[in-house]
């Protein structure tokens, strides 16, 4: 986003505030060592003048500078304690009408393990909190509660923190897994709202870690029916609470209806860059439809963008980074286009006397997109198009959206949610 703001002849400071990424695009983007220490840059700028946060832990500085006349795109307070605290989440979820997993908020794990004991079934273990890497949530497999309970016992062994562990056992439930998101600009949402359907595994087939995300299909078309049975309905909490930016709501979907999980308050990766590839209108007009709400809507295509997520070992840990994958050099194949280029979203990349190279914490290096007028045709383009990328020891998914293609979303069509 930095990089295009830049490309278009915007000015952009940006403040890196995690020390092992301290190296991500230098030489690239001008950094400060501070973000107060622009506040009076960013003042003189006016209604041109617009605050980025791309975290879901500043919600209550975004709400403090919206106070002092700030514009700020990012989240809030709200929006923090919303996707964080997990058991909070889902009672806001239900008490706006929506209906949720059965969902169990823990404090000890004897507590958990004696619960399970009682109630043997298949659970979702989610740590609360904005600092746990999506590779330490677990979904059980085995309707005994052997697994989870195993899971826990182990847990209890090496927990070394002060802190009494948070966490939640939440329903495992089969279905369609589908995220239904949107541009919130203070006081309602832009049109149109998108869906997307993520591939959070580390391998294909869905086997490995739960990283986060590995790839995803998005489209800006149908959306409606899914947003207004689910996120809608908090359009007069985020009002009150003056969120302004980007948020999803993730979604399992089955004969039984639509059961919400979590909320994504910020912009997410690798969503916001898939989205990117979708819209018509740049991000400085984005971002000034937002702060300024003048428009109700958003520019977007028609059709479906596929991501495919880049990655050196030892990604999904950060362990080992530095003799594994840090200073890898990423390379274009000749056949390389200008169009191809753009649709590459770079992420833990530095650049070293003219050559592009692998940097940061965890081996996270770009997203590769394309886009189609079927899921099929923008998974060919975006897998043609990884092809022209060359880093060695690069991984990737090979089966973004096939899933989708060969039964999910005939299940949706049949339920009623797409066409």
């Amino acid at each position: 986003m930095y990089l295009r703001l830049m490309r278009d002849g915007h000015e952009v400071r940006v403040h890196m505030s995690d020390e092992a990424s301290q190296d991500v695009m230098q030489g690239m983007i001008e950094f400060v060592p501070d973000w107060p220490s622009s506040l009076p840059w960013i003042r003189e700028a006016g209604d041109d003048g617009i605050i980025v946060f791309e975290t879901a832990t500043a919600g209550e500085d975004q709400d403090d500078l919206r106070r002092r006349g700030f514009n700020v795109v990012g989240g809030s307070g709200l929006g923090d304690k919303l996707e964080s605290d997990r058991a909070y989440g889902q009672r806001v979820l239900r008490d706006h009408g929506m209906r949720t997993a059965c969902s169990h908020e823990f404090n000890s794990f004897d507590d958990a393990i004696a619960f399970l004991e009682s109630n043997p079934g298949r659970y979702v273990f989610k740590l609360s909190g904005s600092n746990w890497a999506s590779t330490r949530n677990y979904v059980g497999q085995m309707e005994s509660a052997k697994d989870m309970i195993g899971l826990l016992i182990a847990m209890k062994d090496y927990w070394k923190l002060d802190d009494h562990p948070a966490f939640v056992l939440m329903e495992f439930l089969d279905g369609v897994e589908v995220g239904v998101g949107a541009f919130f600009n203070g006081e309602r949402f832009l049109d149109p709202p998108n869906l997307d359907w993520e591939h959070k595994r580390f391998f294909p087939g869905d086997i490995g870690e739960l990283t986060g995300e590995m790839g995803t299909v998005v489209t800006y078309r149908g959306a409606e029916r899914l947003f207004e049975s689910t996120l809608a309905k908090l359009g007069p909490l985020l009002r009150e609470s003056g969120y302004c930016g980007y948020i999803n709501l993730n979604t399992i979907v089955n004969e039984r209806g639509v059961f919400p999980l979590e909320l994504t308050c910020r912009f997410g990766y690798p969503g916001f860059a898939i989205l990117d590839s979708l819209h018509k209108d740049n991000w400085a007009t984005i971002l000034s439809r937002l702060t300024r709400r003048s428009a109700e809507s958003i520019e977007t295509k028609d059709g479906y963008s596929v991501g495919i997520v880049l990655t050196v070992p030892p990604f999904p840990y950060p362990d080992g980074y530095d003799a594994l994958g840090r200073g890898t050099p990423i390379c274009y194949r000749d056949n390389m286009s200008e169009e191809d280029l753009d649709s590459l979203h770079l992420g833990e990349v530095t650049m070293c006397n003219g050559q592009l190279r692998t940097a940061g914490m965890i081996g996270y290096i770009m997203v590769v997109t394309a886009t189609g007028t079927t899921i099929e045709e923008a998974r060919a383009a975006a897998y043609e198009r990884t092809g022209k990328v060359v880093i060695p020891n690069v991984r990737y998914r090979n089966d973004i959206g096939l899933r989708l293609v060969e039964g999910d979303w005939a299940r949706l069509s049949t339920l009623g949610w797409v066409e």
